[in-house]
């Protein structure tokens, strides 16, 4: 079993797939999205899986991807936001270098214009994007071993606070760098 070097989770719009991307080039590991497994081994999209198989069958597959991601992902790991409301996974999370990407409604609304294809948001997003904060915040700090402002921060700028809050510097001036697009061709 290898644990993540970093875990991330919050709210859609925190920018995890983002920061998540840029952290792992700065670690020199692989970046990993739980989301990303979900579609790949279901072979459709989130919200398809909401609106013909419920939320209920959606956690179950979204509770398996974390369990074998954070057994098998050595590197940066992003978790979709509802993941940490199954009480399993937050117990998996015990002890792992989790950081909760904190964002307010105002950045996320720039980041993902709550317009897109998600379930939980689907109505009246702004509300319901509360109301979840409202549920899932206790949830994220529960598990969290670092807390990161995401407001007014360039991700570049969330990535290095990341490294400062988990004191992960030598890691990431000893990890390679990557090649040039041109050098890879």
């Amino acid at each position: 079993m290898t644990s993540p070097a970093v875990v991330l989770i919050g709210p859609p719009g925190a920018g995890k797939s983002t920061v998540g991307a840029l952290l792992a080039e700065r670690l020199g590991v692989r970046y990993r999205d739980t989301d990303a497994d979900i579609v790949a081994t279901a072979g459709r999209p989130i919200a398809e899986i909401f609106i013909d198989q419920g939320e209920p069958h959606f956690r179950d597959l979204e509770r398996e991807a974390v369990r074998v991601a954070l057994e098998d992902h050595p590197g940066v790991l992003s978790l979709g936001g509802g993941a940490i409301l199954d009480d399993g996974t937050r117990k998996l999370l015990t002890g792992l270098p989790v950081v909760f990407l904190d964002v307010e409604l105002a950045d996320a609304v720039k980041r993902v214009g709550l317009d897109a294809p998600r379930p939980l948001l689907a109505v009246n997003p702004r509300k319901q994007w509360r109301e979840l904060m409202e549920r899932r915040r206790p949830l994220y700090t529960e598990v969290a071993r670092a807390v990161i402002a995401t407001g007014e921060r360039t991700p570049d700028q969330v990535a290095e606070a990341i490294l400062d809050a988990l004191e992960l510097r030598g890691a990431a001036a000893d990890a390679p760098r990557p090649a040039h697009r041109e050098e890879q061709a």
